[in-house]
């Protein structure tokens, strides 16, 4: 995820203790959802998973670009 920020996001998690709780968050619903997928679970909780997986991505990426901006990177 955001391969192009990768040096921010070092940086950042170690730096901003909220950033790596929703980092690791979004990860582990990645895998969640993986593993979901692979048992043929029910198609409206992973929908609801992947839902919640893209709130915390776009948390992520606002962060980054807070952090570009203030730091003018």
């Amino acid at each position: 995820m955001f391969h192009e920020h990768r040096d921010i996001i070092t940086e950042l998690k170690q730096k901003d203790g909220h950033f790596v709780k929703v980092f690791e968050k979004h990860n582990d619903l990645d895998e969640a959802i993986a593993e979901m997928e692979k048992n043929h679970a029910d198609q409206f909780e992973v929908e609801a998973k992947k839902k919640e997986k893209l709130k915390l991505k776009d948390e992520v990426y606002n962060i980054i670009v807070k952090y570009k901006k203030e730091n003018n990177l």
